[in-house]
């Protein structure tokens, strides 16, 4: 594929005037770029107007405002539609693109959907992150449905290590045939249920294990406080999926397990909540009433209470010596 600027960069942002910045300059450092929207998902500071200050006077950038907050998903959605480029990127207010990450992402041209690998940085040294890059193989494979699946069921002690955190790169054309957009009712999960419902239609979704997209880690992250609803919603998408596709077993008993992975963490939500809002006995009569809800709700106490005494674990790994975690790990170059 010609690395013409064909790729438009969707940011949805809500009081991200600290970081915007930084993001919306790196989308239009890049040559592959023909255009960077940015979606000020109500903000209560000044998130476009420092957007606006990124502008390179390109003509590539256009800041739009929703006067309300309506989620990611209806930013994103929103974003697609006042846009044209033919392929759409993802990149979130607070992270960055590290440069020439498209030439590498278009070098070949055999996929629907096609993300590279992620640096996790800390947000007071990012700015130091590029320099300490790892060069990584390239190590190219395509992800099932099912290894995607599975690999978006969360690990205890892995602090963000899903692959559901990539960020391909996606062909409008694929997305326009299938008329795939982001549920916008979700506001936790919109990503993989974009995804899973891709993969189900048959897209080919290519990884590279490059790096070229760093996400900024910070302490007081919104990413880890979702609503209980959020994860009720995220379940019941895979029950969605489950009714309206006829998937291959395999694939369909990976969804299966996402889903009482999920529910059983709305469980324990569910439990805590009723517990916090009218106390003990309530939380006790719910767990009565719901018999499935108890190995969950047991499971997830036992393990909160010894996540100190265990070994953590998972797929994320640190290059030695350079202080980045990457979100994939393959030979160096």
């Amino acid at each position: 594929m010609a690395k013409t600027a064909s790729i438009c960069v969707i940011i949805a942002a809500k009081n991200a005037a600290d970081t915007i910045e930084t993001a919306v300059r790196s989308a239009l450092q890049e040559p592959e770029v023909a255009e960077v929207v940015v979606v000020d998902d109500g903000s209560d500071d000044d998130t476009a107007g420092t957007a606006r200050r990124a502008d390179d006077a390109s003509g590539r950038l256009n800041v739009v405002r929703f006067d309300q907050n309506k989620g990611p998903s209806a930013a994103r959605n929103h974003a697609i539609a006042i846009s044209s480029a033919p392929l759409i990127a993802i990149l979130d207010a607070d992270d960055f693109f590290f440069a020439g990450r498209f030439g590498r992402m278009l070098a070949e041209d055999d996929w629907e959907f096609v993300a590279d690998n992620i640096a996790f940085v800390d947000a007071d040294t990012a700015s130091l992150a590029p320099g300490r890059l790892q060069q990584f193989a390239e190590n190219p494979l395509f992800l099932d449905l099912p290894t995607f699946v599975d690999g978006n069921i969360s690990k205890r002690g892995v602090r963000r290590g899903e692959i559901g955190f990539l960020k391909p790169i996606m062909r409008r054309a694929f997305l326009d045939k299938h008329d795939l957009r982001y549920r916008q009712e979700m506001r936790l999960g919109e990503d993989y249920d974009l995804y899973i419902r891709a993969l189900a239609l048959g897209a080919r979704y290519k990884v590279i294990h490059s790096c070229g997209y760093g996400a900024v880690v910070r302490g007081d992250s919104l990413s880890g406080r979702h609503r209980t609803e959020d994860l009720r919603r995220l379940y019941e998408a895979d029950r969605t999926l489950l009714k309206s596709v006829k998937l291959p077993p395999q694939a369909a008993e990976a969804v299966r397990r996402h889903e009482r992975h999920v529910r059983g963490k709305y469980e324990l939500r569910r439990f805590l909540d009723i517990k916090g809002q009218a106390g003990p006995l309530a939380a006790i009569a719910y767990v009565a009433g719901n018999p499935g809800a108890f190995p969950a709700i047991a499971t997830g106490i036992l393990m909160d209470k010894t996540e100190r005494l265990r070994n953590p674990g998972g797929v994320s790994v640190t290059a030695p010596g350079n202080g980045l975690r990457y979100l994939l790990s393959a030979p160096a170059k």
